[in-house]
Formats: structure tokens, sequence, C-alpha cells
């Protein structure tokens, strides 16, 4: 995919993710899981296309992000803050499942969700000098 496109997905789960603070993060658990990790897939795959690392038709599936050796198998090159990115990718997707489908998630938990967030976003934005 182009990175116009994960631009546009991306602003829209920003979006999202704002609406979800204002509103109350407790009541939008399941708004927070899906938007914070298609976003920082979105974020991670526009600054693999900047990078010239990815070609267009490469996907980036969240669940990679469970497995120590697949991170290692798919994003075997370097990039700018790549361990910071993978790391912040990572926190992201361990916690998008239990909030997407399982029990509700305490407001600590969401803050810090919301805080892994926003840091991935800061990095995303001075690498890439887009705004959002």
């Amino acid at each position: 995919m182009k990175i116009e496109y994960h631009l546009e997905n991306l602003k829209e789960s920003v979006k999202e993710i704002e609406k979800s603070i204002t509103e109350g993060l407790l009541q939008k658990q399941r708004t927070l899981g899906f938007h914070t990790s298609a976003g920082a897939v979105d974020i991670l795959e526009i600054i693999l296309h900047k990078n010239n690392l990815i070609d267009p038709g490469f996907v980036i599936k969240h669940e990679w992000f469970n497995s120590k050796r697949k991170i290692a198998e798919k994003f075997p090159f370097e990039f700018p803050s790549k361990k910071e990115i993978i790391k912040l990718v990572t926190k992201i997707e361990n916690v998008r499942n239990k909030l997407c489908y399982g029990k509700r998630a305490d407001e600590k938990e969401l803050e810090q969700l919301v805080k892994d967030f926003t840091l991935l976003k800061k990095i995303f934005m001075e690498a890439t000098n887009y705004e959002l």
C-alpha cells in the first residue's frame, strides 16, 4: 500500500484515540485497542516505506509482535530508532487482544497504552516530518 493510504488511515486512528481520551478511556477500551494497534502498524509501515526497506505489497501483521523470533525474521534490516519503535509496537500489541476481546482493563493500563502510542507518534513525526 502507498504511504498516502497508510497516512490517511493513521490520521483516522489518531482522531479516534484522541476522541477516546476526551470521552473517557474506560468507556473506549476496544476503540483504543484497535486504533492504537492499527496506528502503530501504519507508523511502522510508513517508516519502512520511507526508508525503502519494504515494497508496496508488503503487509505487516500485528500478531508478528507476539514473537521475538517473528520480529527478527520479518525486520532483519536497520532503520532509525528501530529498537525503540519495535519495543513500543510490541507493548501496544501485547495488550491489544485483551482490550479488544477480553475483560475490562483498569484506567492505569489504558493510560500506559496511550503514553506508549503518543511516544511512538512523536518518534514517527520526528523521523518523517509528517504532522498528525
